[in-house]
């Protein structure tokens, strides 16, 4: 089998994580939202609770976990796009969070690590 391409790899781990994610009860509202300096992969809902979530992929036995690799500077700019996308749509006031999916590549076979509230996020 051909070792899959980091972008790849990052692009399959998005689109395992969304349907993870809407086969958990969340509702997929957006994808790859940029702003100036930010972007989030997956934005969804959960009840009246908007839901930003990074999405980090690893092949199983690299020396970091993706959950480790979700670093300061990386949070400070997830907050930065979220607080963005809230403005952009007016809904400043709204209740929100930010969770992490982790996956690691077992070959072809993805396994999930949904972190609900990954850090904690000053609005």
């Amino acid at each position: 089998m051909m070792e899959m391409s980091r972008f790849l790899r990052g692009r399959s781990g998005e689109d395992e994580a969304a349907k993870f994610l809407s086969r958990s009860g969340l509702k997929i509202l957006d994808r790859n939202f940029r702003c100036p300096g930010g972007e989030i992969d997956i934005i969804a809902g959960e009840g009246k609770t908007i839901v930003f979530v990074e999405v980090r992929s690893r092949r199983a036995g690299s020396l970091a976990t993706p959950e480790e690799s979700v670093s300061g500077v990386k949070q400070k700019k997830i907050l930065h796009a979220a607080r963005w996308y809230l403005k952009k749509r007016g809904i400043e006031n709204s209740a929100a969070r930010i969770d992490v999916v982790a996956i690691r590549w077992n070959g072809e076979k993805p396994e999930i690590n949904w972190i609900v509230n990954a850090f904690e996020a000053r609005w």
